[in-house]
C-alpha cells in the first residue's frame, strides 16, 4: 500500500497476527497442518555429529582468558541434539550466537570490574562506560540470534522442549562468573 508520498509503507509487521503452534501442539491435536515424516522400515536413521567449534569460538583474549563461545556452542548444540533439531540449524548460525552471548558474559565482567562510568578522553569528565552500550548491544544480537534457532526448534521439534534452555543458562553462568 503506497503513503501519500508514495513511498511503500505498511502491510504486515514481523510476528504481528495469530503466534503459530509449535510442531509437537499441531501433533498432539491431530492437526492436518502438522508435517509428519515417515520412513521406511528399513531406513536406518542416525544422528547428526557435532561439527568441531570453529578456533576464533575458544581464541586466547588479550587478558590470557579464553572466551566461553566454545562452551556455548556445546551446550546449545547439545540442547539441539536432545531434541532431534541439530539438523535443521545452521552450525554458523550457532557460532554466530554463541559468540555473541560469550562476548555479552565478557562485557559484563568488565562493567564488573570498572564499574558504570568511565573518564572522557580529552576533559577528564566522567562519561557512561562504553562497555554498558556494548553489553546491550551484544545482549540485543543474542537474543535475536537465540529467536531464530527456537523457532526453528519450534517448527521441527517433536519432543517438549519446555524447561531450561542454553539461553536461561547463560544467565546462570553470568552469575557464576561474578562470584568467582
Amino acid at each position: 500500500m503506497a503513503a501519500k508520498d508514495g513511498s511503500n509503507r505498511g502491510g504486515a509487521r514481523p510476528g504481528a497476527g495469530a503466534k503459530r503452534k509449535d510442531l509437537i501442539t499441531k501433533i498432539e491435536e491431530n492437526s492436518p497442518n502438522a508435517t509428519r515424516l515417515s520412513f521406511p522400515e528399513s531406513a536406518e536413521l542416525q544422528g547428526v555429529k557435532m561439527p568441531p567449534p570453529s578456533k576464533f569460538l575458544s581464541a586466547e583474549q588479550r587478558d590470557g582468558s579464553k572466551t566461553q563461545a566454545a562452551k556455548i556452542y556445546r551446550s546449545v548444540w547439545k540442547w539441539l541434539d536432545e531434541r532431534g533439531c541439530a539438523v535443521y540449524v545452521n552450525p554458523q548460525l550457532i557460532e554466530r550466537y554463541a559468540m555473541a552471548a560469550a562476548r555479552w558474559i565478557q562485557t559484563e565482567a568488565v562493567i564488573d570490574e570498572y564499574g558504570f562510568l568511565s573518564r572522557h578522553p580529552t576533559t577528564n569528565a566522567p562519561i557512561a562506560s562504553p562497555f554498558v552500550a556494548m553489553s546491550q548491544t551484544y545482549l540485543t544480537l543474542a537474543d535475536r540470534l537465540w529467536s531464530e534457532i527456537f523457532q526453528l526448534v519450534k517448527e521441527n521439534s517433536t519432543v517438549k522442549f519446555d524447561g531450561a534452555n542454553p539461553q536461561t543458562d547463560l544467565m546462570e553462568e553470568l552469575l557464576r562468573r561474578r562470584q568467582a
